[in-house]
């Protein structure tokens, strides 16, 4: 099954990497090493170059306790990284972000692919990805990222699951 993600077309029925890129200060993988535009730039470039399809950007930290930033500073963050990667790497770029604006911004700017961690619960979320007219990966979630870790509990966690995805 091909799949096209803002025109670059991936066979789906195949297996693909993603690298993830947090643009943030106080990221939970990288400890904040690549929160500059030249830094994501190379390390992008290194994980296509290590057999990445898919580069995920992310400019909010959700591991849990992180601060919340303002929809400006997220843009800030994840704009010029997004452009720099559609620029120069074969790569479809994906953007883990909850906020409509982000996903907006970086539909224009060539991202294929919204990668939303609260499901597109956030107002604005469900309009925002369909105007985009790009591919979307929802997860599930129990609570905000910052209590998502806090005692989780299912009775049935297929059917629970299910359920909150659909």
């Amino acid at each position: 099954m091909k799949m096209n993600f803002a025109g670059r077309e991936l066979d789906m029925s195949l297996c693909h990497v993603m690298g993830v890129l947090n643009v943030t200060p106080d990221s939970f993988s990288d400890g904040g090493r690549f929160n500059r535009p030249d830094l994501a730039l190379e390390r992008a470039r290194q994980m296509v170059s290590d057999g990445a399809g898919f580069i995920d950007i992310g400019g909010e930290s959700t591991r849990p306790g992180a601060t919340p930033v303002s929809v400006q500073e997220e843009l800030d963050r994840v704009c010029p990284v997004v452009e720099a990667v559609v620029r120069e790497l074969d790569a479809v770029v994906s953007v883990d972000t909850s906020a409509p604006e982000v996903m907006t911004e970086t539909a224009k700017l060539g991202a294929g692919l919204i990668n939303d961690v609260r499901a597109l619960q956030r107002e604005g979320a469900p309009e925002a990805a369909a105007r985009a007219d790009i591919p979307v990966c929802i997860m599930h979630i129990q609570g905000e990222p910052d209590t998502m870790q806090d005692r989780p509990a299912y009775r049935n966690v297929r059917r629970e699951v299910s359920a909150f995805l659909t």
